[in-house]
């Protein structure tokens, strides 16, 4: 697992090999994706999730001012998840950071 910080305004290329089987929360700000032909995409918020392989996504990109962070698990990569999907090891990841104490 990875964590993507994009400042505000900035732009990052999606490249397919990286994402291939990862799956994206936004877990600050917000994210623009970026289509293949350069038109603007939908702008992602807080706890949004999101595929990108087979989608023609080209890059994301913080359309506000302030930092923005995309959490990644990538489904091949790491170690066992013992056959769960990503998105359930994400919600157990932030299930265990909600119950912590502070």
């Amino acid at each position: 697992m990875r964590t993507l910080t994009l400042r505000g305004g900035a732009r990052v290329a999606v490249v397919a090999a990286e994402w291939h089987d990862a799956f994206g929360v936004v877990v600050r700000g917000r994210v623009q994706l970026e289509l293949r032909d350069g038109a603007p995409g939908p702008v992602l918020g807080r706890d949004a999730g999101f595929w990108l392989r087979g989608t023609g996504v080209r890059a994301l990109r913080n359309p506000g001012l302030r930092t923005a962070k995309v959490r990644v698990v990538a489904a091949g990569s790491g170690p066992s998840h013992g056959g769960r999907s990503p998105v359930h090891l994400f919600r157990r990841m932030e299930e265990r950071r909600d119950s912590s104490p502070s």
